[in-house]
């Protein structure tokens, strides 16, 4: 099972390398939008999936470029495997803060095996969490110790729930934490 597991991940990243390879740099308006969220382009900045109506009056998912920029990264698809390790969803669109009240996603994000290998990932919801005033690392630890009372706490930090992919652009500059700090 391991083995398998272990196989299936290789060939994905050689597939990726490969794509990547092909495409020479990522563009978020031209990726498809099954892994459009979670990437980030050759310029660096996040991909997000947006509602574009159609000329039919269809509505239509669109890959697009944001204005959020990535310090530390820059021409990457996020894995299957992160997007699962992690409980976050490639078909939201925008990007919101509003995941972090939820108890069981805090907790898969909290989590080691998403906290210490999908770091593209943590900064997003790092960056998302400061926005809201709230330290992620804090959160996380809160979270494994007294998961109710972190969610109650974030609840009454004054958070403002909603989509924020236009606004955290002014996060970008808030660095996250190596993930050998947790």
């Amino acid at each position: 099972m391991a083995s398998s597991i272990k196989l299936s991940f290789i060939l994905f990243f050689a597939c990726s390398l490969f794509l990547q390879g092909t495409l020479g740099e990522i563009i978020c308006e031209d990726l498809p939008v099954d892994v459009c969220s979670f990437s980030i382009s050759s310029s660096g900045k996040r991909c997000v999936l947006e509602n574009e109506e159609t000329k039919e009056g269809k509505v239509d998912y669109q890959c697009k470029t944001s204005e959020v920029v990535v310090e530390r990264m820059s021409e990457y698809i996020e894995t299957d495997e992160c997007v699962s390790t992690c409980g976050v969803d490639r078909n939201n669109v925008g990007i919101s803060s509003d995941a972090l009240l939820e108890s069981q996603f805090t907790a898969m994000l909290c989590s080691s095996d998403c906290y210490q290998n999908c770091p593209n990932i943590v900064d997003l919801y790092f960056n998302l969490a400061a926005g809201e005033g709230v330290f992620l690392p804090d959160l996380c630890e809160r979270q494994r110790t007294n998961p109710h009372r972190a969610m109650f706490e974030l609840s009454s930090s004054g958070a403002a729930p909603g989509p924020l992919a236009s606004e955290v652009s002014h996060l970008a500059a808030v660095p996250a934490p190596s993930p050998a700090f947790f």
